[in-house]
């Protein structure tokens, strides 16, 4: 469905006018409804509810898939058998007091808390304490009530009733005193029919945008790739003064393939007159409001810095650490979790320091930039990859960093090349925000759809056909 098609179902949506006569419910965020409308607390819709399985159970090859909340979606249920499984002994023993069934609503309430999905499988099914099952009476449309838990309102109420823990969550007996709406049970169909229709549309017009996004981040990552290798486009080359076909030679690096006969490829440590580890001994007590910035791994995206959590460390500490003081045009590289990750250090950071990331301080004829787009690219993160160690989460040391093979190009070429790459990829984040944005907008029309239809804010009697 194109953006056209949406703008065209949005009008038709809003063709719907409200009912008639509305009433008050008493319930100050689920305000008026239709007048023949029931409200009530969830347990009078219900014959059963209840958690899954506190306990650890081992996995196996040949089983029943066991549910968490991760698996719950909006709407959607996916499972990777591969992924947990438990015995048929197991399965029987966690669900003697009950289980889903095909017509029961699933929903997360523990960590990703609101998530739901009606179960429409006919095989057993285990499932873990995050999610909750949800068996309504004969007159409640299970369809309905699961577009009703994702409507914004709802989850505002899930949200006031999470208790603070590691993981966050909330009881049951909260939940089933939260007040739901009940049309009768032919509107019910009307409005899940809807609903199924409608949100079917804008999901699958999500997904084409989500797809288009990851085929920009993928050109863009190719791009950078192919630049840090082979050099400048024809075109950008011609235009910076460079040879356009420069003749190839073998790098040498299997990942790196075939650099301009000019290039050479070299150990980073060549490039740079340092590469060390910042402050690497306990900080929190030099902590302070006005002092010298200090750059976390969480600070570090490719290329640049995210200076919007910034912690400060007091200047007799900095003193203490000056070996480390980063200047402006240094890089810092990530050493655990997301290894490789480098950024360039900006003017407006010049003095500051890190916290046990490698820094490095490239020679004064070489551009920063460059090293950093290499480092970030696929052939500086095939490098960490094989060198790094660890199984949670991979580390890279200072050596693994000093010995990164990397390309050189000639010092003009270098900034050639940043200046085009800085240009491109300017342009596709902008076309990557685009439809970001647009995604967003889809969301949000989603959202207002549901709560417009579950609320009785449209009338859809006789919308079957439409």
């Amino acid at each position: 469905m194109s953006d056209a098609v949406l703008k065209l179902e949005v009008s038709n949506v809003r063709r719907f006018k409200p009912y008639p006569a509305y009433r008050s419910t008493g319930v100050e965020w689920l305000g008026n409804v239709p007048k023949h409308w029931e409200v009530g607390p969830l347990r009078r819709r219900l014959i059963a509810i209840k958690d899954g399985t506190h306990g650890t159970f081992e996995r196996v090859s040949d089983g029943v898939p066991l549910l968490s909340a991760k698996n719950v979606g909006e709407g959607s249920i996916l499972i990777d058998e591969r992924e947990s499984l438990i015995s048929i002994e197991d399965w029987s023993e966690i669900t003697s007091n009950g289980f889903p069934r095909k017509g029961d609503v699933l929903l997360t309430i523990v960590g990703s808390v609101g998530r739901s999905a009606v179960f429409v499988a006919e095989q057993p099914i285990a499932f873990q304490r995050s999610v909750a099952f949800l068996r309504f009476r004969a007159k409640q449309s299970p369809y309905l009530m699961s577009y009703f838990f994702q409507s914004p309102f709802f989850q505002a109420q899930l949200r006031s009733r999470i208790k603070a823990a590691a993981q966050g969550g909330t009881y049951m007996g909260d939940l089933v005193d939260i007040p739901v709406v009940m049309p009768p049970s032919n509107e019910q169909c009307a409005i899940a029919d809807f609903l199924d229709r409608q949100t079917e549309k804008i999901d699958s017009l999500i997904a084409k945008k989500r797809a288009l996004i990851e085929k920009l981040k993928e050109k863009r990552s190719a791009l950078i790739s192919r630049t840090v290798t082979r050099g400048l486009p024809p075109k950008a080359a011609r235009a910076a003064g460079l040879d356009p076909h420069p003749p190839l030679k073998t790098s040498g690096v299997d990942w790196i393939g075939e650099i301009p006969k000019h290039w050479t490829v070299l150990p980073y440590k060549r490039v740079c007159n340092r590469v060390d580890v910042g402050i690497a001994e306990a900080a929190t007590h030099a902590y302070c409001d006005d002092g010298v910035p200090i750059v976390r791994s969480t600070n570090v995206r490719p290329n640049a810095l995210d200076t919007k959590d910034i912690l400060r460390i007091e200047r007799w500490f900095a003193e203490k650490n000056k070996s480390k003081t980063l200047h402006a045009g240094d890089l810092v590289t990530v050493r655990t979790a997301y290894p490789g990750t480098t950024a360039v250090i900006p003017p407006e950071y010049e003095g500051s320091q890190c916290f046990t990331l490698v820094l490095s301080t490239p020679k004064p004829q070489e551009c920063s930039r460059f090293f950093s787009y290499f480092l970030n690219a696929a052939p500086g993160s095939t490098w960490f990859e094989m060198e790094g160690w660890g199984t949670a989460q991979t580390n890279i040391s200072v050596p693994i960093v000093q010995y990164a093979p990397v390309t050189r190009p000639p010092s003009n070429e270098q900034r050639a090349i940043v200046d085009f790459l800085e240009c491109e990829t300017t342009k596709i984040d902008h076309m990557v925000g685009v439809v970001e944005a647009a995604v967003e907008r889809l969301h949000e029309y989603r959202s207002a759809l549901i709560t417009a239809a579950v609320t009785g804010k449209i009338d859809l009697r006789g919308t079957h056909d439409n």
